[in-house]
């Protein structure tokens, strides 16, 4: 497993490190690799953010935003 120092942290972040590892009953070195961890993995939404941009998606019509309509764009296609 490798080894990484960290040089120059600032006071104030060095603190608030510390305090977020005895709150959660940590050490200095294990939280900064579960923040790292959290920052580092993919991001998956959740599932009312999934419902809340299919509820937006569904609304969504082409035509408020200028957009033409899915008929116009079948006949202009089939008149080519």
């Amino acid at each position: 497993m490798a080894t990484l120092h960290v040089r120059n942290v600032p006071d104030e972040i060095y603190d608030r490190l510390r305090e977020r590892a005895e709150t959660s009953n940590r050490s200095l070195s294990a939280e900064v690799l579960v923040l790292l961890r959290d920052a580092l993995e993919e991001r998956k939404p959740s599932q009312r953010q999934v419902l809340a941009e299919i509820r937006r998606r569904r609304s969504f019509r082409p035509v408020d935003v200028g957009a033409p309509s899915s008929t116009d764009l079948l006949r202009e296609d089939r008149g080519r």
